[in-house]
C-alpha cells in the first residue's frame, strides 16, 4: 500500500471513531449533526458532487463522497432506487445503537441530497453486527 492511501486510511478511521464517538452521546446530538454536515460539505465542495440526472448517476455521486467504490458498492439499479452496500468497518458495528447509526449518516443524507436524492439505511452493522451496511438511494419527486 502505497504511502498516501495508508494517510487516507488512517484519517477515514479516525473520522469514523470520532464521529462514532460524538454520535454515541445523545446530548451531543447537535455537535454529531453539525460535524457530519461540515465533512459533507467540504466533501461536496472538494469532489464537485453533482446534481443526479437519473438513478444510475445518482449512485455515482454517492460514490464520489469516498476514497474508493471498493467499499461502497452499487448492487443494484431498479426502477425506483439504488441499492448499495458500506463495507467499511463501522466504530458502531454490533452495538445495537441505531440512533447512533442515524446520526452518523448525516454525512451521506447530505452527499445524496445535494445530489438530488434521498438516502435511506435498510440494514445496519450497529443493529445486525453484519460486516456491511446497505443501503437504498431515491431521485427526489
Amino acid at each position: 500500500m502505497r504511502w498516501p492511501d495508508k494517510i487516507t486510511n488512517c484519517s477515514l478511521r479516525i473520522v469514523l471513531h470520532l464521529s462514532a464517538w460524538l454520535a454515541r452521546r445523545e446530548a451531543w446530538q447537535p455537535w454529531s449533526e453539525r460535524f457530519m454536515r461540515a465533512l459533507a460539505s467540504a466533501t461536496i465542495e472538494r469532489k464537485k458532487i453533482q446534481a443526479a440526472t437519473d438513478l444510475p448517476s445518482l449512485g455515482q455521486q454517492w460514490q464520489r463522497a469516498f476514497p474508493t467504490t471498493k467499499h461502497h458498492p452499487i448492487v443494484r439499479v431498479t426502477a425506483q432506487q439504488v441499492e448499495a452496500e458500506i463495507h467499511t468497518q463501522c466504530p458502531l458495528r454490533g452495538t445495537g445503537d441505531a440512533a447512533a447509526c442515524h446520526r452518523m449518516m448525516e454525512f451521506d443524507r447530505q452527499i445524496v441530497g445535494q445530489a438530488g436524492g434521498t438516502f435511506e439505511v435498510l440494514e445496519s452493522q450497529a443493529v445486525t453486527g453484519g460486516s456491511f451496511c446497505r443501503v437504498a438511494l431515491r431521485l427526489r419527486k
